[in-house]
Order: structure tokens, then sequence, then C-alpha cells
């Protein structure tokens, strides 16, 4: 399966690089994307990360998955790339799987994609989650929506991704290889 995630300034490392190695252990091709017309983009923390490639170089058609991660102002960010959103629309539109970890949900909720499910951010958020129903849940996984809550969480976000992708099963395995509480 095919993955992007995308970093705009003031991501939340963590949350971006547990995603990234957590598919990767699971072989699956994660293609890391700058938002900001620079390879590279520094972090909520000041870590700078070396995107693979630009936005505007990609063609996202033969995709499975995009990933957000929060942090801010990462997420607003994220959120005022107008063709982030519509590409994430049309993802969704599609049935492909959409993901986003810490306030990062807050952009789905907003866009109208989080009716009738399930999901979980980080605390302070849960308003801008329109239409779901909140869990407080580390991860959550409800169709193709695939929602993490934090930093701290983001281990178990990208074990979610991987079971989005291959399966429970296949999950729980990479988990206990990793050594997971």
């Amino acid at each position: 399966m095919k993955c992007y995630i995308f970093l705009a300034e003031g991501f939340e490392d963590s949350e971006a690089v547990n995603s990234i190695d957590v598919l990767r252990r699971a072989k699956e091709t994660v293609t890391i994307v700058s938002i900001t017309g620079n390879r590279l983009v520094t972090s909520s923390h000041g870590i700078v990360v070396q995107a693979e490639t630009l936005f505007e170089d990609c063609d996202f058609s033969d995709g499975d998955m995009l990933i957000l991660p929060g942090g801010m102002p990462g997420t607003l960010n994220l959120k005022a790339y107008a063709p982030l959103i519509e590409l994430i629309m049309d993802y969704n539109r599609h049935g492909k799987f959409i993901a986003a970890i810490c306030a990062a949900p807050s952009i789905f909720g907003e866009i109208g994609l989080l009716k009738g499910k399930r999901a979980t951010c980080f605390p302070g958020f849960e308003d801008k989650l329109i239409g779901a129903t909140y869990t407080a849940s580390s991860a959550e996984l409800d169709g193709n929506v695939i929602t993490g809550r934090s930093a701290g969480n983001a281990m178990l976000f990208g074990l979610k991704l991987v079971e989005a992708l291959r399966g429970k099963q296949f999950a729980d395995d990479l988990a206990k290889q990793i050594v997971m509480p």
C-alpha cells in the first residue's frame, strides 16, 4: 500500500516520525511530503526534517492513505493549504484512508468528514470534531477514517494505521515485535 504523510511548519515531531517508522516496519511505502515549497521543514520543537518530495511534485492518484501529524502551528498550516484539503476530500469521497493525530483530526471535523464516525483528538479540540462521537481513545479506526489522540499515543496511532491497511492480527504481531507494553 502507498501512504503519504504531510509536513507543514510546526508539525509534531513524534507523531510524524512514529507513523513513518511503524508503517515502514510493516513494509508499507510511505512518502514524506512537504507542503511548504521547501523540502526542509521545521517541527514544533525546532527539529528540521527533510521531506522526500514537495506536494506540487506528487501525483497522489496511486495512494491508499493520507496522514496528517498534529502539532501547532502545524495543524493550522495544514488546514490553510487548500490543495491538501481538496486531496483529503477526494480521498474520502473514494473511500481511501485518511488519518490524523493530535489537533489534526479537527481538520476532518471542520470540513465535514467525521459525521457519524468515532474519533479522538488532543484534549481541548473535541468541539472541532463536528459530527463525530468523541471517544478519548489512544487511536480510533472507523471506516476509512483513523484518528489519534496525542504525541504520547503516536506508536498506538501508527499501529492503528497498520491495522487499517493490513488487519488487526498483523498490527498485533508488529506490536509484539516492537515490544509494546
